[in-house]
């Protein structure tokens, strides 16, 4: 199944509201960071991604039409020259909002206590599903924080023109008519005029909010998708 939309935007974002309204929407289904937990094992299709530029595709998408978040963002590029009629999605948030929540969440996922750090130890000695798991955020921990972020995430200006500087490559390297810069909170309207597609009548999803992400992580180290 060939990627019809390519999302762009830095990890809280908005990808997982993005991902629920692709969805309903009526695409399959939408790749995102949760497929990437739940199914750990596909860390070497990114791994090869990352180290040639190029990968199995197609053993990556079976049955995927979109892709979201990390760990498909950094490479939009790559997407694009593979899937040249599809459709790039930036999402986009107030810096101050995006950077309080990266903080709050992604940035100390993972054990921070002695005794979570313990904890962890026993759950990566006798579950190999643990290990995979931990290997995924470490990737993304890697490719993220210490390669995007060049190990200065607390350095809040430097981050800041990180921020910056992709939204402005993005926009210089998208074809205007084939980009949707989106913050969720304009609600159906502009993503669905840009897909060309009619609004629903429910309300748009607003999904993992930083209160629930410390419930929702332990979920997914298990294989539940979780919200």
């Amino acid at each position: 199944m060939s990627i019809k939309i390519i999302g762009a935007g830095f990890p809280r974002t908005g990808t997982t509201t993005l991902k629920r309204c692709l969805e309903t929407l009526g695409h399959s289904k939408v790749y995102h960071m949760k497929e990437l937990l739940v199914n750990p094992t596909m860390l070497h299709y990114w791994k090869t991604l990352d180290e040639t530029g190029d990968t199995d595709w197609e053993g990556l998408y079976s049955n995927y039409d979109a892709t979201v978040d990390f760990p498909g963002y950094p490479w939009y590029k790559e997407h694009m020259k593979k899937y040249p009629d599809a459709k790039v999605i930036l999402t986009v948030r107030d810096f101050e909002g995006w950077y309080k929540s990266v903080d709050r969440t992604v940035f100390r996922a993972g054990p921070q206590t002695p005794l979570e750090k313990i904890k962890m130890i026993g759950k990566l000695l006798f579950n190999s599903r643990a290990r995979n798991v931990v290997k995924c955020i470490k990737f993304f921990k890697k490719t993220f924080f210490a390669n995007e972020l060049k190990g200065k995430f607390l350095d809040k200006e430097f981050a800041k023109k990180v921020w910056e500087d992709h939204i402005a490559e993005v926009k210089a390297f998208v074809p205007e008519d084939k980009l949707l810069v989106y913050d969720v909170r304009d609600g159906w309207g502009p993503i669905c005029k840009f897909l060309g597609v009619e609004e629903p009548t429910e309300p748009l999803p607003h999904l993992n909010k930083k209160e629930n992400f410390k419930e929702m992580l332990p979920q997914l180290m298990k294989g539940n998708m979780g919200e």
